[in-house]
């Protein structure tokens, strides 16, 4: 590959979401500041990413949303040099945006 090949632009299809590679899992701080080491287990912690791209087919979510996901259900993928993670539609657990209304979206 030449090095002054102009990037191709990407289309994604169906119900798929290109989204950035979340942070790997380091260390990090609990709420009250205890240091939790990356090699602690945890029990399915799900991850938060931006979307950069969606398919036709996405009904819910648009690019520069903050989607909610299971980091062990995705298919990682380097695009142009950079790492990005392909999901579908349904693998999403929450959305966060702007223009979402600020209702909790409960029947109560």
């Amino acid at each position: 590959m030449s090095a002054d090949k102009p990037k191709q632009p990407i289309t994604m299809l169906a119900d798929r979401l290109l989204v950035t590679s979340p942070a790997s899992e380091g260390e990090r701080h609990s709420r009250a500041g205890i240091l939790i080491p990356a090699t602690a287990q945890i029990a399915k912690r799900l991850a938060w990413a931006e979307v950069v791209a969606v398919g036709p087919s996405v009904r819910s979510i648009a690019p520069g949303d903050k989607v909610l996901f299971n980091p062990e259900d995705r298919f990682e993928v380097d695009v142009q040099g950079e790492d990005y993670v392909i999901l579908r539609e349904r693998d999403i657990h929450a959305i966060a945006a702007e223009r979402i209304v600020s209702e909790t979206g409960l029947y109560l």
